[in-house]
């Protein structure tokens, strides 16, 4: 149990869900009239609104001017996305007389008119002042060398344009961490320069309001909100003050501001191809008010950095794609010239680790791992291996700067693998190239503790948070991280695996094409054979009966010799009679389709067995061992000629042996497969030349030695592999030989 003293958990998403964007209020230094933009009648307004405009009011009676501006602004840019100034007007007169600058913007069927006090004292705000400035500062851009120079520029001119003691530069990072790049102050207030502030200073829904709204100031941190009336709008909800140039703070926000030490501040949002790339925060010792044209001179600035940002950086990264673009045509080139593309790679290490600025990399498949460079252990990479496959369906692509985050095992070889750029080459079977970068261990600097962002209130509620009061110097030590891959490497880690498929396919598409014009060959091959075969059955007949004839009629009038003649006549003829027979048989497996019946392996084995029997001569001992064989699914009549094969082959090869030994097995099925053996204990062969026993006419003893034209072995594998099953031999000379063949294997088999 917890202590009833113990600090209660800090519960940092209450900021997250704060809907800052529908406060209810605004500052007090203008008013704000939300109108029916049909009417112009006024359906809400600040409370400080003048008196001659309350709600329900139409516009044109009250401020005809404003009315006009309105209508104009109806007609001209409803469209604008955003407040858009409309122009300076001025009511009231003698000492109640004040001058405000007017904006606009639309919120659903309401156009919102903000009205901005102006100060008497505008100083270099008017819009022929500002630019000159807007020109140099230009001019002074295209001249910076880095990202943090041009940052330096910015910092300076929107603090001379805004007067504020200090001008900051803050970029957020992955996490949205933000870090200080530049900075512009007159000593008034401390530095901030480099420093890193958590994620949780600026909530997720305050950046996107920064990221919609690009310009919010704060005049005067002590200020008392306005509250809108009536709190809804017509359509019963609260009125959205996303755009807004005068919506109040959260008062997380103003006591965050009180503990810097400011009392004003002014941030203006750099927006990069459309996404919040940081902000430019100012801030001043005393309440400062800004002019609004002010504020949008240091908008437009804020705009053209973020363009020059942009172009340099995609600057640097095409000179980045180029340099890593021609490693790639080495690779590519490489793999285009071997018959596997993991060769192309191994081949040439410097070049794969090259291609995305890697210290080691692994090619990985479900049987192998190759290492290159400075890489975690095989047995290692093989559990990243795991990990990476087990993610399903995912990106082709993986990328991580802090591996161990999404893989804690990682963390047992940070120092090697900090950082994994992952590709995969194949979703069928699950195989990687993987780059490693080392972990980069490096002190960061915060403001302030960023584990102690926020307390709690004791008497505001669980939902009630104070920001933190300290922003010294908190300095924490950053490991388990690599140097971050950059846009361009994780490109070309892309456009290499793009590479790879494209070699697999085409030597796919290659070997398609080989084995069709295979297929086609071989059934060429099998017709002549076939016709070959058949035509020469009837003249070897011919030549065996004549030559009887000759030997048993005329077999007196002979010679030894001629005797001699006429039986070698015979013995030849018959031989090659057989040997056509064997070949007819051979060129018919292609021809014949299979009629796949569901029966006991054990009684057709039996049953050919008897038939081998027979022919074994009476002197001879034969041993058989036949085990249980089960069910199988296949042709019969096929599947009779491997096993006649297979047992015939058994029993001419333990021809010499005083005690023949034959057995006929099933091993337990893998991979829905069943597999069967037939083993002797012959003269076996040797395992040099296993390659040759199930070729064509492929014979490794003599036939003076051991009868047989060489075809049978071949039909055992044509008839098997057409049962898509596969076959191997295991000999060993003088001990013996077991020939192994699979069948697939059926539900209704078991």
């Amino acid at each position: 149990m917890q202590p009833s003293d113990a600090a209660p958990r800090l519960d940092l998403s209450a900021c997250d869900r704060e809907p800052i964007h529908i406060v209810g209020s605004v500052q007090p230094h203008g008013f704000l009239l939300a109108l029916d933009a049909r009417t112009l009648v006024v359906a809400q307004a600040s409370a400080n609104a003048p008196a001659a405009a309350p709600v329900g009011t139409g516009l044109e009676e009250a401020y005809p001017e404003l009315a006009a501006l309105v209508r104009r602004y109806l007609d001209e840019a409803a469209d604008h996305d955003g407040a858009l100034y409309l122009r300076t007007v001025t009511h009231g007169s003698g000492s109640t007389r004040q001058a405000y600058e007017v904006a606009a913007h639309r919120v659903d069927d309401l156009v919102v008119l903000e009205l901005e006090e102006i100060e008497d004292d505008r100083g270099e705000s008017g819009l022929d002042a500002l630019t000159p400035r807007l020109r140099a500062f230009v001019q002074r851009l295209h001249a910076a060398r880095s990202v943090e120079d041009l940052c330096q520029l910015l910092a300076e001119d929107i603090r001379h344009i805004t007067g504020f003691d200090r001008a900051l530069v803050y970029r957020f990072d992955r996490d949205w961490h933000g870090t200080v790049l530049a900075e512009d102050g007159n000593g008034v207030l401390p530095s901030y320069l480099d420093l890193r502030f958590p994620a949780s200073d600026i909530p997720a829904q305050a950046r996107e309001l920064y990221r919609r709204n690009r310009l919010r100031i704060i005049p005067d941190a002590g200020y008392v909100p306005v509250p809108i009336r009536p709190a809804a709008t017509p359509a019963g909800k609260p009125l959205d003050l996303s755009q807004s140039v005068l919506r109040s703070v959260s008062p997380v926000h103003v006591e965050y501001m009180r503990n810097m030490g400011t009392m004003a501040s002014m941030s203006v949002s750099i927006l990069v191809d459309g996404a919040l790339w940081g902000l430019v925060s100012c801030h001043n010792e005393a309440p400062k008010r800004v002019p609004l044209q002010a504020r949008n001179a240091c908008d437009v600035l804020t705009q053209i950095f973020a363009l020059q940002l942009s172009a340099k950086v995609r600057g640097e990264q095409a000179e980045q794609r180029l340099a890593l673009g021609a490693v790639q045509a080495r690779l590519l080139g490489f793999m285009a010239e071997e018959d596997s593309f993991v060769d192309g790679l191994l081949k040439h290490p410097d070049d794969v680790l090259a291609l995305v600025n890697a210290a080691g990399a692994a090619v990985v498949t479900a049987d192998r791992c190759r290492l290159l460079g400075a890489t975690p252990s095989e047995r290692e990479v093989r559990t990243l291996y795991d990990w990476l496959s087990a993610q399903g369906d995912g990106d082709e692509v993986f990328a991580s700067e802090a591996l161990a985050e999404a893989f804690p095992k990682a963390e047992a070889f940070a120092d090697r693998a900090s950082g994994l750029l992952a590709i995969s080459v194949s979703k069928k079977y699950a195989s990687y190239i993987l780059w490693f970068r080392p972990e980069v261990v490096r002190t960061v600097k915060w403001g302030g503790n960023p584990v102690k962002p926020a307390q709690l209130d004791p008497e505001g509620g669980p939902d009630r948070l104070h920001p933190r009061k300290s922003f010294e110097i908190w300095k924490e030590t950053v490991k388990g991280r690599s140097l971050p891959w950059s846009v361009p490497e994780v490109e070309a880690a892309k456009d290499l695996r793009a590479s790879v498929l494209g070699i697999v396919l085409r030597r796919a598409e290659e070997l398609a094409a080989m084995s069709e014009e295979l297929q086609r060959s071989n059934k060429e091959l099998e017709a002549f054979s076939y016709s070959v075969s058949h035509d020469l059955r009837a003249p070897f007949r011919h030549i065996v009966g004549y030559s009887n004839l000759l030997k048993n009629r005329e077999g007196a009038n002979l010679s030894d010799k001629g005797r001699h003649y006429v039986e070698t006549i015979i013995e030849a003829a018959f031989s090659a009679g057989t040997l056509v027979d064997n070949l007819l048989t051979f060129s018919q497996m292609g021809r014949h389709s299979l009629n796949k019946v569901t029966g006991e392996m054990g009684a057709l084995v039996e049953e050919v067995r008897r038939k081998v029997v027979r022919e074994v001569t009476p002197d001879r001992v034969v041993r058989w061992e036949i085990e249980p064989l089960g069910r199988i699914h296949a042709d019969p009549a096929m599947l009779r000629l491997v096993i006649e094969n297979l047992l015939s082959n058994a029993v001419k090869y333990t021809r010499g042996r005083a005690d023949a030994v034959i057995t006929v097995g099933r091993l337990p099925a893998e991979g829905g497969e069943a597999v069967f053996f037939v083993r002797d204990n012959g003269v076996g062969f040797d395992m040099a030349y296993v390659d040759k026993l199930f070729g064509v006419f492929q014979r490794l003893h003599r036939v003076e030695e051991f009868e047989g034209t060489g075809i049978g072995l071949a039909n055992v594998r044509r008839i098997v592999e057409r049962h898509g099953g596969r076959t191997w031999a295991v000999g060993h000379l003088g001990r013996g030989a077991t020939f192994f063949f699979t069948l697939p294997v059926r539900e209704e088999a078991h």
